[in-house]
C-alpha cells in the first residue's frame, strides 16, 4: 500500500523492498480474512448465532486492503493516492470494525487466562482513552492534515518502507476512529451517542476542509498536474462523505436501539407497577 509516481521520485533500487513490504502486507490481510471466517463458521457449527453478513462485511474490507495493495487504480498519480487514502484509510476500517472482529474472538475463546487477559485488555485506561472519540478524531484527522499541509507527503515517498508504515497509520488511525464511534466491541467505558455524533461532525468538517485546501493547492514539494489534483480532491471530498454517512447510519441504528430499549424498560415498569396496585 504504497503512493506511485510522486515527485520527487523514489529512491533508486527500493523496489525490492516495496515488493516485500506489498507481499507481506497482502498475507497478513489474507490471514486475517481466513482467521475470521473460520472462526464465524466454528460459531455457527457449534449452534451459535453469528450474522454472515459479517463475514461479508470483514471479507470486503480485507479486500479493499488487497487492492489498495496491487490493484490497478484509476486516474492519474494524485488520484490514485487518493483511492488508496479512501481504501485504507476510510472503508476498510469501517467494514472491518463493523464486522465485530473482538466479539467475534471473546466469543470462540474458551474461558481461561488467554480469554480474561483479552477482557482485560478491552478495559484497560489507555484503551479506554484511545477510544475517546475526539482523541480518535485528532489521531486520524489530525495525521491526514500533518501528512498533506507540510512536507512530509513528498518527503515519505522518497523512501518506500516509511511510505509502508504511512499506510499502516492511516490503517491503524481509521481502524482507531471507526472503533470510537461505532463502539460495537466492548470496551472500557460507553461513551454517549451526543459525544460520538458531535465528533462525527467536527471531523467531517476537517476533513471537507483538508479536500478544498488540496484542490487549491497539493502538497507542498510534491509535484501534481492541475487536473490530477483536482480529481483526488474531489474524490477525497465526496468519497469521505459516504464513508461519514455510513458512520452515521451506524450511530443512527445505536440510537434506534437505545431508544427501543428504554421502551421496553419503561413498559416493563409500568406493567409491574399494575401488578403491584392490583396486589
Amino acid at each position: 500500500m504504497t503512493l506511485a509516481h510522486v515527485h520527487p521520485g523514489p529512491v533508486p533500487g527500493a523496489g525490492g523492498a516495496l515488493a516485500v513490504l506489498t507481499v507481506l502486507a497482502v498475507l497478513t490481510v489474507t490471514a486475517a480474512a481466513v482467521a475470521y471466517t473460520a472462526g464465524a463458521a466454528r460459531l455457527r457449527g457449534r449452534g451459535d448465532g453469528w450474522p454472515r453478513w459479517r463475514d461479508a462485511r470483514f471479507a470486503a474490507g480485507c479486500f479493499l486492503l488487497v487492492w489498495a495493495a496491487v490493484g490497478s487504480l484509476p486516474g492519474g498519480p494524485f488520484t490514485g493516492h487518493m483511492v488508496r487514502h479512501l481504501f485504507v484509510g476510510m472503508a476498510a476500517p469501517l467494514l472491518l470494525v463493523s464486522a465485530r472482529p473482538v466479539t467475534l474472538v471473546l466469543r470462540r475463546l474458551s474461558p481461561g487466562r488467554v480469554r480474561r487477559a483479552l477482557v482485560r485488555l478491552t478495559h484497560t485506561r489507555v484503551v479506554g482513552a484511545l477510544v475517546f472519540p475526539p482523541v480518535a478524531a485528532a489521531v486520524d484527522v489530525g495525521g491526514m492534515w500533518l501528512l498533506y499541509r507540510t512536507g512530509l507527503f513528498a518527503a515519505v515517498h522518497r523512501r518506500p518502507p516509511y511510505d509502508a508504515l504511512l499506510h499502516a497509520h492511516l490503517l491503524a488511525a481509521g481502524l482507531l476512529f471507526s472503533f470510537a464511534l461505532c463502539r460495537l466491541d466492548p470496551v472500557r467505558r460507553p461513551r454517549s451517542l451526543a459525544l460520538r455524533g458531535g465528533t462525527l461532525l467536527t471531523a467531517g468538517a476537517a476533513h471537507t476542509v483538508l479536500a478544498k485546501t488540496l484542490y487549491a493547492a497539493g502538497p507542498p514539494g510534491a509535484g501534481f498536474a492541475t487536473a490530477d489534483l483536482h480529481q483526488g480532491a474531489r474524490l477525497m471530498y465526496y468519497g469521505g462523505d459516504v464513508v461519514e454517512a455510513a458512520l452515521a447510519l451506524v450511530l443512527g441504528a445505536a440510537w434506534l436501539r437505545a431508544a427501543d430499549r428504554a421502551r421496553r424498560r419503561r413498559s416493563h415498569a409500568r406493567r409491574c407497577g399494575a401488578a403491584r396496585s392490583v396486589g
